[in-house]
């Protein structure tokens, strides 16, 4: 059975340099790492927010990584910001005390995958979330699956639903059996951009002409605009809230 602890990233810097070592979240998905806004902000949650950035591990094997930040929410599902690019500078930036946690990464090594450590790594931040006095936790998920149904509009994929009545995505699926409900979409959660050669490089496409286009493990299509030689994925999360 599963016996995970955790710590800051501070608490562990051994843990952490091993860690970053053993893992890559986006192989293959070099893309994943050009978002102007994750770019320009992350780097405050060690900084300002290191409270809320931690490992899991068992036995001093590292299983996996959490991220979040603070921010203040009112409670209404129509306020929830537009996913990671605009939670980000908003806790940033904004001065009014925090009522809410926002889940921005939850990472599993890959040898651990299907062991729980997802939930353990959801549940930490709902304490976490509970110790400071939050009245949510609240995560714009990236559904695991999603990347095999590029066609579908996220917001009928997130409605799907298994014949025993539960989410049809698994990483859905998990939030809601802890309890989390459905709250809707952010539409522009994240947005990557590159130039048409740095896109060619990522994903071993050709460009001839402008238009849209679609890649491994990309959740919907990306456009690529040869006339201004840049290209752009704009990809929707789903809300889901957590009640504290």
């Amino acid at each position: 059975m599963l016996t995970p602890h955790f710590v800051t990233f501070a608490e562990r810097p051994d843990l952490l340099a091993r860690w970053i070592e053993q893992r890559d979240p986006w192989r293959d998905m070099e893309w994943m790492y050009h978002d102007p806004v994750c770019e320009g902000y992350w780097h405050h949650l060690r900084d300002d927010f290191g409270d809320f950035q931690f490992l899991v591990y068992e036995d001093d094997a590292v299983l996996g990584e959490g991220r979040a930040i603070p921010f203040s929410w009112s409670g209404r599902d129509e306020d929830l910001p537009d996913g990671v690019d605009e939670v980000l500078p908003l806790a940033v930036e904004h001065q009014e005390e925090p009522n809410t946690l926002c889940a921005i990464l939850a990472v599993v090594d890959p040898g651990t995958q299907r062991k729980g450590v997802s939930a353990e790594i959801l549940k930490h931040m709902a304490s976490m979330a509970r110790d400071r006095g939050c009245e949510s936790l609240v995560a714009p998920v990236r559904p695991s699956l999603k990347h095999l149904y590029p066609l579908a509009s996220m917001e009928s994929y997130a409605q799907w639903r298994r014949p025993d009545g539960h989410m049809f995505d698994p990483w859905l699926r998990t939030h809601e059996r802890l309890g989390a409900r459905y709250a809707g979409v952010c539409p522009n959660s994240n947005i990557f951009k590159g130039t048409v050669a740095e896109w060619e490089e990522w994903t071993e496409l050709t460009f001839f002409e402008s238009g849209e286009y679609l890649a491994p493990r990309m959740m919907n299509p990306f456009h690529i605009d040869l006339d201004a030689g840049e290209g752009t994925y704009i990809e929707p999360n789903v809300w889901m809230v957590h009640d504290i």
